[in-house]
């Protein structure tokens, strides 16, 4: 089962369900007309261009993608054309996205440290309900590759804590979808930005947080990322509590697509709705 939104709970909130019975906003429509409306679609590598400079340094791992239990989709771009002058930030700077007044306080995406961060995040997910969704049970060494398989990678997907009013409180990854082995599985349109979430205390889960800080991240990245039309997540359709969340969040429910590993609830958020939803 690959990492999902596990932790995204909102308590008692039901998911909502349109005409045929399935969760989503009451004027859901059918697959037909999901995918006319993203024709768009482009299956996305990164471009030669990117990749001629460092030929020969390149890492192609096989290591689990996030949101995903497959392969990645070819060589990786290395960090150090990520850093050279004039190359692309596949995320445009995370790090210094700053915070953001939330309703439920001043939240703030931090990227990830491992030797400062790691105690917390393994913690996290050796929790059962985390661990069921996450499956990184165990030493604080396989968090530690996890986290270390996207910092060391090319940049398209990046690991943060979640602060909020100054106390780390959720791990966060937002990544390019477009580049990541989901887009085989949806229709993608260039430059859709995706995000899993773990709420890491339990005291934490099933009050409305997991919903509003969904929200305030989404924001965070349409802020920030004008390329970007719509933000985008995968939760394991069994996870009830947290397509919940996606849904009290603004994100409506586009499909359900088969992942390796488990049926995926396809949850977007798109720009041109995010004052309508």
């Amino acid at each position: 089962m690959p990492p999902t939104d596990a932790s995204a709970d909102t308590g008692s909130v039901p998911v909502h369900t349109g005409p045929s019975g399935h969760p989503g906003d009451p004027g859901r429509r059918g697959p037909a007309e999901d995918i006319r409306d993203c024709e768009d679609t482009l299956d996305l590598r990164l471009p030669d261009e990117l990749l001629a400079p460092l030929a020969g340094k390149t890492a192609d791992t096989g290591e689990r993608v996030p949101g995903l239990t497959h392969d990645r989709p070819g060589p990786l771009v290395s960090p150090v054309l990520l850093s050279l002058p004039g190359t692309l930030d596949l995320l445009d700077q995370v790090g210094t996205w700053g915070p953001v007044e939330s309703p439920v306080g001043l939240f703030h995406l931090t990227p990830v440290h491992v030797e400062r961060d790691l105690p917390i995040i393994s913690g996290w997910m050796n929790d059962p309900a985390v661990a069921a969704f996450w499956q990184l049970a165990g030493s604080k060494a396989q968090t530690a590759d996890h986290l270390r398989a996207q910092l060391t990678g090319d940049g398209r997907s990046v690991p943060c804590l979640g602060v909020l009013d100054g106390t780390p409180m959720s791990y966060w990854e937002i990544y390019r979808a477009d580049l990541d082995p989901l887009a085989r599985h949806y229709p993608a349109r260039p430059h859709d930005t995706g995000v899993h979430l773990l709420v890491g205390d339990v005291a934490d889960r099933g009050r409305g947080l997991g919903s509003a800080l969904l929200r305030a991240v989404a924001d965070l990245v349409l802020d920030h990322r004008p390329a970007c039309a719509r933000v985008v997540a995968e939760p394991d359709l069994h996870n009830t509590p947290s397509v919940a969340a996606f849904l009290n969040a603004g994100f409506r429910y586009a499909a359900e697509v088969d992942l390796p590993g488990k049926r995926a609830a396809l949850m977007i958020r798109d720009r041109s709705l995010r004052h309508l939803m």
